[in-house]
C-alpha cells in the first residue's frame, strides 16, 4: 500500500497500540514520532472496521484542528496511505473514509465542544497530549468507548511526560487509579512505552536534536530530549497532585475580582528572563482560578501588550506589577499599551519562598482551581525550591503577587491604580 518505513521504535510502538491492552500510553521528548504512529494505527482500525467511528480528543478545539486534523493527519496519510481518497468537513471536523467508517476531532475545553463528541459511541479515542487534560475528562469521556464493531475497543494517549504526580504515571507506570490510588484491578489493561526523539532521528531536521533540544535548560532536557517524568521536587510548595485534584474545565461562579499578575524582564535578550504574565480571580463563594498563563519573551513594549490584552480578555479589574528591577519604567510600558490600565506597582521586600507560602496555604485547602492545564506555570511552581531552580521561576512570580493582591484587597469590582 505505501512505501512507509517504520524506524525501531515505530514497530514497537505499532505492536503496542495493537496488542491485548485496552489503554496504550506512548511518552517522551519532542518530536519522537509518538503522534504520527498513533495517527497511523487510528487509521489503521478504522479502515478494516466498515462503519466504524473514532475520535482523536486534545484539551482545546483548536489544538486538535491546526495540529493533528490539519497537519499530522494530512502526513501520515500522504506517507502511509498515498492511494486513500477521504471527505473532510471542516466545520464539524470530521473525516469520512470510503467504508464508511469516521473520524472526528475534538476539544474538551467548553461544553459545547465536549457534547458534540461525546454524544456518539465510539470504538477508538485518542487523547493526543494527555498531559494537558484532567483525569476527569479522560473518565467521561471513555464512557463513549462503546460502539460494536469488529474492534476492540481501546483508547490511545500520547504526551510530553511532566510530573511523577500527574495521572498519567500514576495510572500507566505506577498502575494505580489516580483518585484512589489503589492499585487498579486489570494492570495488563495498561501498556506504556517511552518514544524519544532519538529514535526518530531519520526523520528530523538536521541539528534539531544536538542544537534545539541540547539547549534546553536541564528540566526541559529531561522532558523534552530524554522523555522522563520529573520527580516532585523534595522541599517544594506545590506538588501536581494538589494541583490535579481540584483542576476545573471551566470557572463555576461569578468572579467578584480578576488580577493580573506581571513579573516583568526589563530586556528581552536570547539570555533574558521571560516576563510573567498570570490571570487569577476570586469568586464570592472564597475559591480562586487561575484563569490563564499569558508568559512570554518579548520587548516591554510586545509584553505591555500581552498584559493589556489578557486585562481585556478577562475584565481585570487590577494589574499588579513588581518594580524591583526598571522602576517607572515598568509602568510607562503598560501606559504606553494602554493609557487607562488599572495598575499597582509593588516592591519585593521578602524571599519569593517566604511570599508564597500564603499562596500555597490556598491550594492546600482546596480552594483554587487550574482552569484547564497550565503546564509550565504548574512545571515552576512543583520544581521551585530555593537554592535549587534553574533559571528564574517568573511564571510563579506573576502568579504570588496576582494572588497577594486578591488576598489583601476586599470584595467587589473596583478599579485600583497606584
Amino acid at each position: 500500500m505505501n512505501n512507509f518505513k517504520k524506524t525501531d521504535d515505530q514497530r514497537r510502538a505499532l505492536a503496542m497500540l495493537g496488542g491485548p491492552a485496552r489503554n496504550v500510553l506512548l511518552y517522551g521528548g519532542s518530536r519522537s514520532g509518538k503522534t504520527f504512529i498513533t495517527v497511523y494505527a487510528l487509521i489503521y482500525r478504522a479502515l478494516h472496521a466498515p462503519a466504524s467511528r473514532h475520535a482523536i480528543l486534545r484539551f482545546r478545539g483548536n489544538s486538535v484542528r491546526q495540529s493533528v486534523l490539519n497537519d499530522t493527519f494530512h502526513k501520515v496519510v500522504k506517507v502511509c496511505f498515498p492511494k486513500l481518497k477521504f471527505k473532510l468537513n471542516r466545520t464539524d471536523m470530521l473525516v469520512e473514509l470510503p467504508n464508511r467508517a469516521e473520524i472526528w476531532f475534538g476539544g474538551l475545553d467548553t461544553p459545547e465542544r465536549s457534547e458534540k463528541i461525546l454524544g456518539r459511541e465510539f470504538a477508538t479515542i485518542y487523547f493526543n497530549e494527555c498531559s494537558e487534560i484532567s483525569y476527569d475528562s479522560v473518565l467521561l469521556a471513555q464512557t463513549r468507548l462503546a460502539q460494536r464493531t469488529a474492534l476492540r475497543n481501546k483508547s490511545f494517549f500520547d504526551c510530553n511526560p511532566s510530573g511523577t504526580g500527574h495521572w498519567t504515571y500514576l495510572l500507566f507506570v505506577r498502575k494505580v487509579d489516580p483518585a484512589s490510588r489503589r492499585a487498579v484491578s486489570a494492570p495488563d489493561g495498561y501498556a506504556c512505552m517511552r518514544m524519544n526523539p532519538s529514535g526518530n532521528s531519520a526523520n528530523l531536521p538536521k541539528g534539531y536534536i544536538e542544537e534545539t533540544l541540547a539547549g534546553l535548560s536541564i528540566r526541559q532536557r529531561r522532558r523534552f530530549l530524554d522523555g522522563e517524568f520529573a520527580a516532585e521536587s523534595e522541599g517544594a510548595l506545590w506538588t501536581r497532585n494538589e494541583i490535579d485534584l481540584h483542576r476545573t474545565d471551566s470557572v463555576t461562579e461569578d468572579l467578584e475580582r480578576v488580577v493580573i499578575g506581571v513579573d516583568p524582564a526589563v530586556t528581552a535578550g536570547s539570555a533574558s528572563d521571560l516576563t510573567g504574565i498570570v490571570a487569577v480571580g476570586r469568586g464570592a463563594s472564597g475559591h480562586y482560578y487561575v484563569l490563564a498563563d499569558r508568559s512570554l519573551s518579548a520587548t516591554p513594549l510586545q509584553w505591555a501588550a500581552a498584559v493589556s490584552a489578557a486585562c481585556s480578555e478577562f475584565f481585570a479589574d487590577c494589574v499588579v506589577g513588581e518594580c524591583n528591577q526598571g522602576g517607572d519604567l515598568i509602568e510607562m510600558a503598560l501606559r504606553g499599551a494602554d493609557a487607562a490600565l488599572p495598575f499597582k506597582k509593588v516592591t519585593a521586600t521578602r524571599g519569593k519562598f517566604v511570599r508564597a507560602e500564603p499562596v500555597a496555604a490556598l491550594y492546600e485547602r482546596g480552594i483554587v482551581h487550574h482552569v484547564g492545564n497550565l503546564i509550565k506555570l504548574e512545571e515552576q511552581m512543583c520544581s521551585f525550591v530555593p537554592g535549587r531552580f534553574d533559571g528564574s521561576p517568573d511564571r510563579m512570580d506573576a502568579l504570588v503577587w496576582a494572588f497577594t493582591e486578591l488576598l489583601n484587597s476586599g470584595g467587589g469590582n473596583r478599579w485600583i491604580t497606584a
